[in-house]
């Protein structure tokens, strides 16, 4: 049977779906936590659940086509910001089904996972993903506060235009003063960054790995929220704490 994924690429699978290769972190967390029995491989960087022991192929950008083929995979789930299109035409070329994601906001995300779940897994859809719908859908934004957003350093670069990141924020309350720029992940000089206005700096725990020692020293006189990149930029069963999680850890900002 096939059906379009978000890219609205026709992906055939069986009606059975035993097998699933994860290539995208929170999307194996999604795999693993509704039906662990389908989980068939994921990447070196899939450290949720705690414990998971699959096949590894290596990562997200370089993901081992043969490993993979040898896994026997009725599908590959993956997603367009996280996997390459050459790794993903690599995968299709060597005969293997390949579903992708593509998430920017919150409500993709939900609907997204749905899909992927119920058309690419051929599982039901799990009480976690009705309890994030219901869990976003009460969300109600505080104090709005302007703010820069980091995801790295050396060279500096920040959450720009249309990503999750940056509409999870928004439902809580964080303006990020880079949502215009016509890049989605900018680099912007430290001192551009300090110099924009914003009265809160948040830095996540990844990809980059701020911490109180490395990080907050860069944005003296200003508020500075360190926060779980986890929850800050998956999509999957973390959307259910996420914001009670965020909103907590952005309500402990401080200077530094």
């Amino acid at each position: 049977m096939s059906a379009l994924d978000d890219t609205r690429v026709p992906v055939s699978v069986p009606d059975r779906v035993g097998r699933v290769v994860s290539i995208v972190p929170s999307l194996t967390e999604t795999v693993a936590v509704t039906a662990p029995g389908l989980l068939a491989g994921a990447t070196d960087w899939c450290t949720h659940p705690g414990g998971l022991d699959v096949p590894r192929v290596r990562g997200t950008k370089n993901p081992d086509v043969a490993k993979i083929a040898e896994l026997r995979p009725d599908v590959v789930v993956g997603n367009t910001e996280e996997n390459r299109p050459e790794d993903v035409e690599a995968l299709r070329a060597a005969g293997i089904p390949v579903w992708m994601t593509e998430i920017r906001t919150v409500d993709e995300a939900l609907a997204s996972l749905r899909r992927m779940l119920t058309e690419a897994c051929r599982v039901p859809v799990p009480s976690w993903l009705d309890e994030a719908a219901r869990v976003w859908a009460d969300v109600r934004p505080g104090r709005i506060r302007a703010a820069v957003v980091p995801i790295w350093r050396r060279p500096w670069m920040v959450v720009g235009r249309d990503t999750f990141t940056g509409d999870v924020l928004a439902r809580l309350g964080v303006s990020n003063v880079y949502a215009g720029h016509p890049d989605r992940y900018p680099k912007i000089p430290l001192d551009e960054l300090n110099a924009s206005g914003a009265g809160l700096a948040v830095l996540p725990d990844e990809p980059y790995r701020f911490t109180a020692d490395d990080g907050p020293e860069s944005f003296p006189g200003i508020d500075v929220a360190l926060v779980s990149g986890r929850y800050l930029t998956w999509y999957g069963p973390s959307l259910v704490d996420a914001p009670a999680v965020l909103s907590g850890q952005i309500g402990a900002a401080r200077t530094y």
